[in-house]
């Protein structure tokens, strides 16, 4: 008998682990959705059989069909395929972007609240700067400075989002910091950069995931953003939010607009949903 009872809290223990690790259905449907972005960006070839710049003079405009499923524009061009083949550049910027916050913003954060002292003051009232300015208007300013292209773009989103990824770092570290494991390391001798690597960084770095994952979409709209506003790369490039602002002076097409702008809107909201999921299971 006692083994029988011993045996529950094992097996409660094992049933509550299989429940943690069950994917929600919405999770997979947005995890299926992001896949399929990402096969657009890596091979794009294999997903539509018309060219991203070459159209057809005699279809320009034509609505969707099974033909042209997000139908034609004013050249002629598959819309559609206009929009897989933008995803790579409009996939990768935002990438860029968040790497950029990440390494930037995750070391400024790392070493203010590991150092503390003057170190602390200086780069957290340099954050606090960064957080005065509106992203997108900081965004814009840099991207004016180094000039109209995606990259430069994603070099903007990536600086403008510098401060967030400082600011939860530096609170992470210092949470992490006066954990009675890093006291324990500190007495039986390591050193202070070894417990910054070895113990500090890890376990800091477990609330940035989820952060990167929800800026990741954050920066696909910033980017678009910027594109819209013509801060990106020109024609013929087929970023979606080129996309959308060449669309914008269509408006008997409505398609023009609709459609680039339902993939953005799709992607975002995948990624912030596998964003929640990941801070849930965190």
């Amino acid at each position: 008998m006692s083994a029988i009872l011993s045996s529950h809290p094992v097996e409660e223990r094992e049933r509550g682990a299989r429940t943690s690790l069950r994917i929600p259905i919405s999770v997979a449907l947005s995890l299926a959705i992001i896949i399929l972005v990402i096969a657009w960006s890596v091979v794009p070839g294999l997903f539509t059989s018309y060219s991203p710049v070459v159209g057809v003079p005699a279809q320009k405009l034509l609505g969707p069909s099974f033909a042209h499923w997000f139908g034609t524009d004013h050249l002629g061009r598959d819309v559609y395929a206009r929009i897989v083949y933008g995803t790579s550049s409009s996939v990768t910027s935002a990438l860029i972007a968040v790497v950029i916050g990440v390494v930037i913003g995750g070391l400024i954060g790392l070493l203010s609240g590991f150092l503390g002292g003057w170190t602390d003051i200086v780069l957290a009232r340099l954050v606090d700067m960064l957080l005065a300015i509106p992203s997108f208007l900081l965004a814009v300013i840099i991207v004016t400075a180094l000039g109209f292209n995606t990259i430069n773009a994603a070099i903007a989103t990536g600086i403008s989002a510098v401060a967030i990824f400082a600011r939860v770092m530096r609170s992470e570290v210092i949470k992490t910091r006066q954990a009675v494991f890093i006291e324990a390391s500190f007495i039986l001798g390591g050193s202070r950069w070894y417990i910054l690597i070895r113990h500090i960084l890890p376990n800091a770095s477990r609330s940035v995931l989820p952060l990167a994952v929800l800026q990741f979409g954050l920066s696909i709209l910033v980017i678009a953003g910027l594109a819209f506003l013509g801060y990106g790369d020109p024609p013929p490039a087929s970023d979606w939010g080129l996309l959308i602002s060449i669309g914008k002076d269509y408006l008997k097409w409505p398609w023009l607009v609709y459609a680039p702008a339902f993939v953005t809107i799709v992607t975002v909201l995948s990624v912030n949903r596998i964003s929640r999921w990941l801070r849930k299971t965190n």
